[in-house]
């Protein structure tokens, strides 16, 4: 099942700073982000790709789907992280208008990684 990290958070007069650093279960390959969405997202799980999602500014709805198990995750502040395992079927939803979801990878894109059948 995916879980949430809550991302170390350094505040000061200055604002506010988050860092990922050490946190994540894997090494990064990639990163992408996606806003001005429009409808929902994913609709797929991974053969080997682990994925960590953080929305950098507004929120969203996480639906995950082990196989076992189904729950929704609401990504809604920049020290949220959502770990999402390779067999966690996902979409993601209901984005606020001005939502940037960042989703860091484990492994670099490959089409024959997804698979889109949902348990």
């Amino acid at each position: 099942m995916p879980y949430i990290i809550d991302l170390p958070t350094f505040v000061d007069k200055r604002g506010k700073l988050v860092v990922v650093e050490k946190l994540l279960p894997f090494e990064i390959k990639r990163f992408f982000y996606i806003y001005n969405i429009k409808s929902k997202r994913g609709g797929h799980r991974h053969v080997k790709t682990i994925q960590a999602l953080i929305s950098l500014g507004g929120s969203c709805e996480i639906y995950v789907n082990d196989g076992k198990k189904e729950e929704f995750y609401l990504l809604d502040t920049p020290n949220k992280c959502l770990i999402l395992n390779p067999k966690d079927w996902h979409t993601m939803d209901k984005f606020s208008e001005n939502c940037i979801l960042l989703v860091f990878s484990s492994e670099y894109y490959d089409k024959n990684d997804y698979i889109d059948d949902e348990y």
